[in-house]
């Protein structure tokens, strides 16, 4: 049998001298069972300011309560006071994510593996074929990098979530924090385009910067460029060269668009004409950064030599074969 995955969420905040704690419930299961058409997120706020939470109403007490009995008949929860336990580990700005009535595989076991790392969750099924199957050398490298890693790797996609180092919060995954991590930092002879893109008329004008690079240290056929939107990871790795062709073969890039609009799963993009136009410009980025001689020179050394220090200049170790 299969259960529908459910998330509890638990935020705190404080701001402008009040307190407050809010819980909310997406749940499948809720969603399924009671017919609903559109995706329904049942939230109850309290103000803590004072000696004792008390509900903030939006509308009216009736709606606050029903969206409390809802949470408490959907969750694992079964008393208000239950809820309101889970925000002493948060501190007074913080959020909290409860994950319940996992997925089953066709063998009745858990999706998400909680036990092949104590310090992650990931997609069983991935992890099982990375384990278990008899690879070449070159495709244990390439599924050791992050491009392949963040498929089914929780800590990895989180490490990589966000554009900009974030100082005043931090990700903590099964009591250990996330380290950020940028692919730009990786990369060898980074080149920054500016791209200008046509934007409606009335629109106000903008400027995309993208950091494009050769990647350190990983097979060639790690490419692609990670989109963001307003901070956030869209589309990783997005491959915009064609497939079989070697151009671009291990060329990354790093930009933020905010002038396209995300999907509503944020997975993606809305395939708009700016969208179209914006595919296009990085296809000519590559080609572009790709007829660079050196780049070349460096790609026949990751097939035929070590290369060490590259970012200085090359120090090549040769191998007989």
């Amino acid at each position: 049998m299969l259960f529908d995955l459910s998330f509890l969420f638990f935020f705190s905040k404080y701001v402008l001298s009040k307190a407050t704690q809010s819980v909310g419930l997406l749940s499948y299961t809720f969603l399924r069972r009671t017919g609903q058409d559109d995706v329904i997120v049942p939230m109850i706020d309290f103000d803590i300011s004072g000696h004792w939470a008390e509900p903030i109403i939006y509308s009216t007490h009736d709606d606050w309560s029903s969206n409390l009995k809802t949470i408490l008949e959907w969750s694992p929860f079964s008393l208000k006071e239950d809820l309101l336990l889970q925000f002493d580990d948060i501190g007074p700005h913080g959020t909290k994510i409860i994950i319940y009535n996992l997925w089953l595989n066709d063998e009745g076991i858990y999706e998400l593996a909680f036990d092949d790392d104590d310090e992650d969750i990931r997609l069983r099924d991935e992890a099982l074929r990375e384990a278990t199957t008899k690879v070449l050398k070159k495709t244990v490298e390439l599924q050791s990098h992050i491009s392949y890693r963040l498929r089914y790797s929780l800590r990895a996609y989180a490490s990589m979530l966000y554009l900009r180092k974030f100082n005043n919060f931090q990700i903590i995954l099964r009591g250990k924090p996330v380290q950020q991590f940028n692919i730009a930092d990786e990369l060898q002879y980074p080149k920054v385009v500016t791209y200008k893109p046509q934007v409606a008329a009335g629109s106000k004008e903008c400027s995309v910067e993208t950091t494009i690079g050769f990647i350190k240290e990983t097979p060639t056929n790690v490419s692609g460029f990670n989109v963001y939107h307003k901070n956030r990871l869209i589309r990783p790795f997005w491959k915009v060269k064609s497939d079989g062709s070697v151009i671009g073969n291990g060329v990354v890039g790093v930009l933020e668009a905010d002038f396209i609009e995300p999907a509503h799963d944020k997975q993606d993009f809305e395939r708009s004409s700016l969208f179209v136009r914006l595919e296009n410009r990085l296809k000519q980025m590559v080609h572009d950064y790709w007829s660079v001689p050196y780049h070349n020179l460096l790609l026949d050394c990751h097939s035929i030599f070590t290369v060490q220090n590259c970012s200085s200049g090359f120090s090549i170790r040769g191998k007989r074969g």
